[in-house]
């Protein structure tokens, strides 16, 4: 079993059916919200918004999200040849919304160290380096290896490759980069460059708590050989500044 939520015959379904699966539980939102960036550079905005009484308050975070042209062009034509010879129903922006709720399971059970759970989602192979290097981290990198849902400020494509091995086999792999939000304790010495936010919690006058943008990138594999199950697998996965 590999990512089974992102699988199928089609590209649609998958996403469909892994979206429903993370978001069965809803979202409770007790606390209005404002993000003010200290220091970061600007590209995408995101806005949000909560509601608390009868107060309501608007949620405002500035990421760095610049493509690199020739990539970018270069990932269209993959994304083009995927839809024309393995699988005419793929659709890069419901697989983006399936990596990213793939992204935040996966990331909540490597912070809880439950690598067994990781089993049919991330290679094998994978698992016993990261259970490695888990062993390693404090508690507090340990705990901002966790990305919520509504704590991923930004999303895009790193790069796209299909490839043959020498029996013929047919795979593609994606890798997607993350950008997220994390309230972690991180010692500043060792988290040089990454970006640093104020966050104020409820009502003006309260004290702001210090969030930090990570960022990760995962890759995700799918093998499309005639009469193999059709799953996509995460094949690797880094954390900057955390898993390096």
């Amino acid at each position: 079993m590999a990512l089974p939520l992102l699988r199928s015959c089609s590209c649609n379904r998958p996403f469909t059916v892994l979206i429903r699966f993370f978001t069965s539980k809803p979202l409770l939102v007790n606390q209005s919200i404002r993000l003010a960036p200290v220091a970061s550079g600007v590209c995408s905005v995101r806005r949000y918004s909560s509601e608390r009484g009868r107060h309501k308050q608007n949620q405002k975070v500035l990421v760095v999200g610049i493509p690199n042209p020739f990539i970018w062009f270069r990932t269209r034509i993959y994304f083009f040849l995927i839809r024309t010879y393995f699988d005419k129903e793929f659709n890069i922006e419901d697989f983006t919304e399936g990596a990213k709720q793939a992204f935040s399971h996966v990331s909540r059970l490597l912070s809880q160290c439950q690598f067994e759970a990781l089993d049919g989602l991330v290679a094998k192979d994978l698992v016993g380096k990261l259970e490695d290097k888990c062993a390693h981290l404090p508690l507090s990198h340990q705990r901002a290896l966790s990305a919520e849902s509504d704590e991923i400020m930004y999303t895009t494509t790193g790069d796209v490759s299909i490839y043959y091995d020498d029996s013929g086999r047919k795979f593609v792999s994606i890798l997607m980069r993350f950008w997220y939000l994390t309230s972690a304790r991180l010692p500043d010495d060792t988290m040089e460059g990454t970006q640093i936010f104020q966050v104020a919690i409820g009502g003006d006058g309260e004290r702001p708590e210090t969030k930090r943008l990570l960022t990760a990138n995962y890759e995700f594999q799918r093998e499309f050989t005639q009469g193999v199950t059709p799953d996509w697998i995460i094949t690797r996965i880094e954390h900057s500044k955390l898993l390096d």
